[in-house]
């Protein structure tokens, strides 16, 4: 299957590569965790060449960097935009200690879309994220705000990024009572580390029509098939912030490692293949630090799992979806499945 086998994203008609590119990792500032322009533009140009159309990013991503790379991006190579699907999220904060400036509040939404706009240097968003579940903004508010924006043309289709199924479900149904845009797709943390999305999300999702697009699919690249028992990751700039694997998350690492194997693939391709092959529409988020991380990813594209293979990952995986019953499985899985977004709706997220 190549990236130009497009798909439709969620009930709407816009059509999306069957994996996204995630833009997080475009700028060094801050942290140094990400890249430089010159590398962010190869990976971009290398998605796009063969075929890709759906970039996805942050207002936030390198302090604004991601989306001044993308804008600039662009700009040099006319023609181009035209023929790609770009997608921001909003939620931050844009000039701290002005409470109004963040969040998803009206003034909040469009101030930032308008930043957005501009590092962009385009007139109009194709897909437009709220980033985290805000807590103080009425729903009503921000789904207006969002299909005034719509109506005015400066953006396309919305999305949520990170909130409760409850939230979720709200929020579809009070746009589709009073006759607003409603959602199309859920950025959600999901992969084979971090399946409890399964439980309310994505049951809503495939009721609603709408698409998933998993961030971090390969869970931090404890996936990716770099990660050994006993053996030390040191090329992985993650390491410092999340540490290594756990002995329950060996455990799947290991049933991955034998399917490609199986397979003559990479632990990567197999743990993406199988998000792909998961019910409904599905589109994961790559992100990539040098362009050699985003083709051993793009390999996914020519794997397909046999029952037996999606059988066998699909038990070593199973989270126990009965919270709180007992010192079970539950206990076992929820260190490494449990969403972050379900503990801080705040926090940094990773591709």
């Amino acid at each position: 299957m190549p990236l130009d086998h497009y798909v439709t994203l969620g009930r709407s008609g816009l059509r999306v590569s069957p994996f996204a590119l995630g833009a997080m990792t475009f700028g060094e500032d801050p942290g140094g965790a990400g890249c430089g322009v010159e590398e962010s533009e190869k990976i971009l140009a290398t998605y796009l060449d063969q075929g890709g159309n759906f970039i996805d990013t942050a207002n936030f991503y390198t302090n604004g960097h991601s989306e001044k790379i993308l804008g600039d991006f662009f700009a040099a190579n006319p023609g181009r935009r035209e023929h790609v699907v770009l997608a921001s999220k909003f939620f931050t904060n844009l000039f701290p200690g002005d409470p109004n400036a963040g969040g998803a509040g009206r003034g909040s939404i469009i101030a930032q879309l308008d930043e957005t706009l501009r590092r962009m240097r385009t007139d109009h968003l194709d897909l437009y994220w709220l980033h985290n579940w805000d807590r103080n903004t009425p729903i009503e508010e921000t789904l207006r705000t969002l299909d005034d924006l719509v109506r005015a043309g400066k953006i396309r289709y919305i999305g949520f990024s990170n909130t409760p199924a409850w939230f979720t479900a709200q929020a579809q149904t009070t746009a589709l009572l009073k006759g607003w845009t409603p959602l199309i797709a859920l950025q959600v943390e999901y992969s084979l580390l971090a399946r409890t999305v399964e439980g309310e999300v994505a049951p809503l999702a495939l009721d609603q029509g709408m698409a998933l697009v998993p961030w971090s699919p390969l869970k931090n690249g404890f996936l990716s098939g770099k990660y050994r028992r006993g053996a030390q990751v040191t090329d992985s700039a993650r390491t410092a912030f999340v540490g290594g694997p756990s002995e329950e998350e060996f455990t799947v690492i290991d049933a991955v490692d034998a399917v490609a194997g199986e397979l003559g693939t990479t632990s990567a391709a197999v743990s993406l293949a199988w998000l792909r092959a998961r019910q409904g529409t599905v589109v994961p988020i790559l992100g990539a630090r040098r362009v050699d991380h985003l083709e051993k990813n793009l390999a996914a594209l020519e794997v397909t799992l046999t029952p037996e293979h999606l059988r066998r990952l699909d038990e070593v995986s199973a989270p126990d979806l009965n919270w709180g019953v007992g010192k079970t499985r539950a206990t076992r899985y929820t260190r490494f499945s449990v969403p972050r977004s379900a503990v801080s709706y705040g926090s940094a997220r990773g591709y």
